[in-house]
């Protein structure tokens, strides 16, 4: 396969995003649980929402990242989510519409979904 420049400056833009969040520049990162479960129960989905809101938002200080499965299988699809300086957040059992709500509530205003929360986690962003 080959690469395209448009390739590159994709690349080039995620890699960036990233450095910025672990040099403390970010805002937040979600991360979308995809284990077989997880993908099995739609996470792909969940994934192309966030990433969706992110670019609606244009919201250039969020970081989304996908990890394997958290060991709840009967609670896919999840994700994680991480606010610099406070305690994560997973949710659990998603959809693009509570996604949306979740981007927009947590992600952007800073106050957890109650409602689609399983719990507070011990994965921090430092």
């Amino acid at each position: 396969m080959k690469l395209k420049p448009e390739d590159l400056d994709k690349i080039r833009q995620r890699m960036k995003s990233t450095s910025s969040l672990r040099e403390g520049a970010g805002k937040a990162r979600v991360n979308v649980h995809l284990g077989t479960c997880g993908i099995a129960s739609g996470a792909r989905e969940i994934l192309k929402a966030f990433l969706d809101a992110k670019a609606e938002a244009g919201a250039q200080d969020v970081l989304i990242t996908t990890s394997g499965c958290a060991g709840l299988c009967n609670k896919e699809p999840m994700a994680t989510i991480e606010l610099a300086g406070e305690a994560p957040v997973k949710y659990i059992e998603l959809t693009p519409e509570k996604v949306r709500r979740i981007f927009k509530e947590h992600v952007l205003g800073g106050r957890a979904v109650a409602e689609y929360a399983l719990a507070l986690g011990s994965e921090r962003i430092s």
